[in-house]
């Protein structure tokens, strides 16, 4: 009897059940402490960039030549892809050639066409809906300080209800940490993201940032106009005063609490540079934590 196995993608969190999530991050742990020497010998991955990145890229072409892989570089100024050829011709295309498929762009629509008709794995590297990679890296990052006991913990969000904020949402769903987010009239995360969160853990949308922030162990933000908005900064900087991440805010959290941000940071407008470069900030662990992470995704699906 032969059988064909059905590939695995990694386009959202939710994607994992709570046991996978947490074997995922399992993983890689052991991986940074060199516990697992796992590899990806002659395994390849295409790295799609339609969105610009420092750490998305890097973890990804380091992590891919520490597991013994090979990594390539796509944007639309060296392929076809700039140019107008379908996604569907290009995941055709590309499934002839790698093993897996990394994508960083705009609308979620695209990811999902991508691997829809992709016959290798697709990993989501961002869209303007979900950051899925990163919030492992930061789940990793919060395992790290207070233990993996994540149903216990109450992670704070300050500020655009972004594809941060709806991951964050997406991991509270599946591992049942407290998710209170703070954000201005008219910048509230996904809907249908927050009410499926809402049904498996403590969820709070609230217009106070102090309401947020009280007893939380993670306080957290992100830029108030992200890739693809920059025609919106002047009115963003109106609507998002008094959301920033400052030390009177962090007064309000657990003496103990993290700040975590993705970066880059605009210290001064999201954050202040007291509390990015402060004592309670977990930003370079957290940006680490990027590589150890995507080597356990890619263990995960091209293994």
């Amino acid at each position: 009897m032969s059988f064909v196995m059905r590939k695995r993608d990694f386009l959202s969190i939710a994607d994992f059940s709570s046991n996978e999530l947490t074997e995922l991050l399992n993983r890689a742990r052991r991986l940074k402490v060199g516990e697992d020497h796992s590899q990806l010998t002659g395994k390849s991955l295409a790295m799609i960039f339609r969105k610009s990145s420092t750490r998305t890229r890097i973890s990804f072409e380091v992590g891919m030549t520490q597991l013994g892989g090979h990594a390539l570089f796509i944007s639309d100024h060296d392929s076809q892809i700039g140019r107008g050829e379908p996604i569907h011709d290009t995941a055709k295309v590309l499934s002839r050639y790698v093993d897996g498929i990394m994508i960083r762009t705009f609308g979620h629509e695209e990811v999902e066409e991508l691997s829809r008709h992709s016959s290798v794995p697709v990993i989501n590297g961002l869209t303007d809906l979900l950051h899925p990679c990163q919030v492992v890296a930061d789940l990793q990052t919060v395992a790290e300080e207070f233990g993996p006991n994540y149903p216990e913990r109450t992670v704070a969000w300050i500020g655009d209800g972004n594809n941060m904020a709806n991951s964050w949402l997406n991991a509270a769903y599946r591992l049942g940490f407290s998710v209170r987010l703070a954000c201005p009239e008219g910048y509230d995360p996904d809907p249908s993201i927050f009410k499926r969160a809402g049904k498996m853990a403590d969820i709070l949308l609230t217009r106070d940032p102090f309401e947020a922030v009280q007893g939380a162990d993670v306080v957290t933000t992100d830029v108030w106009a992200s890739m693809g908005q920059e025609e919106e900064a002047r009115e963003r900087m109106g609507a998002f005063a008094g959301f920033s991440v400052d030390d009177a805010l962090m007064e309000q959290a657990i003496p103990e609490a993290m700040f975590l941000h993705c970066l880059p940071a605009h210290r001064g407008e999201e954050v202040s540079s007291s509390v990015i470069d402060g004592t309670q900030s977990r930003i370079f662990n957290e940006a680490e934590n990027r590589l150890h992470a995507q080597k356990a995704i890619l263990l995960e699906l091209l293994g």
